[in-house]
C-alpha cells in the first residue's frame, strides 16, 4: 500500500488551514469590526466646523465656519448611490482602476461627493501606479480628518472628510517629495469640479 510522504501532508494541512482562513476572514473583520468602533470615539453630529473654502478658480477665500453635514442612513442612500454611499458610509473600497477620474489630469479641485467640501487640488495629484486618485497633500489640512484605522488587523490612518464624516481612504508614507506622502483616495468618494475656462 502506498502511503502519501509526510512532508507532502504537512505542506497539504497547512495549505488547506490557509486557504480555509483567507475564506473566513470577510466573516471574521465583520464580526469583529463593531468592537472595533466601539472604541473609536463617536463621529461628530451637528454644530459647525471650520473649513478652508476656495472659489472655482482655485483660489483660497480663507476659513469659513460650514455647517456639519449629518442625514439618516436612508438619505445617504438616496443622495449618493450604492457605490459611493458603501465608500463613504460603510468604508468600502472601490476596485483599483475603475473609479471615475482615477487617472484625470485636468486642472481643477477634487470635492467631496457628500457635501462638496474641497479636499485636493489637481496640482498635487501623481501617477501612483496604485489605480487609485493619489496626491501627496490635502488641499488643505483643515478640510480632513485622520484616524487610526486598525479595521484590518494593521494599522493604519485613515481619512475623512471633516464636514460630513464619508470616509475617503487612506495617507501612506512612500509618497514623493516634498511631503513624502501618498493619499490613497477612492475616486467615488470624490466628484471633480474643473477650473473654468476663462472667456475668450
Amino acid at each position: 500500500m502506498r502511503h502519501a510522504d509526510p512532508d507532502r501532508r504537512r505542506f497539504l494541512g497547512v495549505f488547506a488551514a490557509t486557504v480555509a482562513a483567507s475564506a473566513s476572514l470577510p466573516f471574521v473583520l465583520r464580526a469583529i469590526r463593531p468592537a472595533m468602533a466601539a472604541d473609536a470615539p463617536p463621529a461628530p453630529q451637528g454644530g459647525t466646523v471650520t473649513l478652508d473654502a476656495f472659489a472655482p478658480d482655485k483660489k483660497p477665500l480663507g476659513p469659513h465656519p460650514e455647517a456639519r453635514v449629518v442625514l439618516t442612513d436612508d438619505q445617504w442612500k438616496a443622495k449618493l448611490g450604492t457605490k459611493s454611499y458603501y465608500i463613504t458610509r460603510q468604508e468600502g473600497t472601490e476596485p483599483a482602476y475603475t473609479g471615475e477620474n482615477w487617472d484625470r489630469h485636468d486642472n481643477g479641485i477634487y470635492r467631496c461627493i457628500g457635501c462638496d467640501t474641497a479636499l485636493y487640488d489637481s496640482a498635487t495629484k501623481f501617477e501612483s501606479g496604485t489605480g487609485w486618485p493619489s496626491f501627496w497633500k490635502p488641499i488643505s489640512k483643515r478640510n480632513v480628518v485622520e484616524k487610526i484605522d486598525r479595521s484590518l488587523l494593521e494599522e493604519r490612518t485613515e481619512v475623512k472628510c471633516a464636514r460630513c464624516d464619508a470616509h475617503l481612504g487612506h495617507v501612506f508614507d512612500d509618497g514623493p517629495d516634498p511631503t513624502g506622502l501618498r493619499y490613497c483616495m477612492n475616486a467615488g468618494a470624490m466628484h471633480f469640479a474643473p477650473v473654468p475656462k476663462t472667456a475668450g
